[in-house]
């Protein structure tokens, strides 16, 4: 249940092996050791934090604002018997107000709002201690930014906005953080995207019956213009390593390409 961009060693990785290549990738740019704790804001349905908490030995805290959302986490908390590692709380980010060791957001900064971004980055600093580590993961645009498409707009993500690189970094800096280290995604969403309509449309009977022709055909093409927007156009995904204070991150980027 990952709603974002894979990371493809190959093309033809499984999206599965992909998803947890992305995984891995995030935990090793937090710098993870067994014990820590950490917050995820977003958590969507908890797929990363089972994976940190699973694979790292921490203890992470996910927050959403989606009551289904914290009820799948939960429930799925149980079934993998990681409720003494991983909790999901309804909470606001702005209203949160504990400190870890790490922060992590996967597809938030998307929905937070330009105008928004020196609150975001201030909160993921005040929530940081001071040696902490935090990643934010997000769709970026490497040209000027411009407005949401108006039937993205409409039908998809009311209030979403993809930053570019520069607004990226004005928040960053007015929350009084260091990028420590930026990375560029571009073609493992294109990837990831056309995975996602490849099955999508699989299953083209069973949606169409249960949601209708129109929904279908919407998200069809959502998917479809993603995917092509991501292989030919502006969008691409940010990396952005943040700290606090010199020396908690390695001065060599050796340790990303460790397993």
């Amino acid at each position: 249940m990952y709603y974002s961009c894979a990371f493809f060693n190959h093309e033809d990785d499984t999206l599965e092996q992909a998803q947890q290549n992305k995984a891995s990738i995030i935990a090793r740019k937090l710098l993870l050791e067994p014990g820590m704790t950490v917050l995820d804001i977003g958590c969507g349905w908890g797929s990363l934090a089972f994976h940190l908490a699973q694979h790292h030995q921490v203890h992470v805290t996910g927050i959403t604002l989606s009551a289904e959302q914290l009820r799948v986490g939960k429930n799925e908390a149980q079934q993998r018997n990681l409720e003494h590692l991983v909790d999901f709380q309804l909470a606001d980010y702005r209203e949160h107000s504990q400190v870890y060791d790490r922060v992590v957001s996967v597809g938030m900064l998307e929905h937070v709002g330009v105008e928004n971004f020196r609150e975001y980055f201030s909160r993921v600093r005040e929530s940081l201690s001071d040696d902490g580590v935090a990643l934010v993961h997000t769709i970026g645009n490497k040209k000027e930014a411009m407005n949401t498409n108006p039937w993205i707009e409409r039908y998809i993500f009311p209030g979403g906005r993809i930053p570019s690189l520069s607004e990226t970094a004005r928040g960053i800096e007015a929350g009084q953080l260091m990028l420590t280290d930026l990375e560029v995604w571009r073609m493992h969403y294109a990837w990831t995207l056309r995975n996602w309509l490849n099955r999508f449309s699989d299953h083209q009977e069973e949606i169409t019956a249960l949601k209708g022709e129109a929904f279908y055909r919407m998200w069809e093409f959502y998917l479809a213009v993603c995917d092509m927007s991501f292989e030919f156009a502006n969008l691409v995904v940010f990396q952005c390593q943040l700290a606090k204070k010199h020396g908690v991150v390695p001065f060599s980027r050796e340790y990303l390409y460790q397993k």
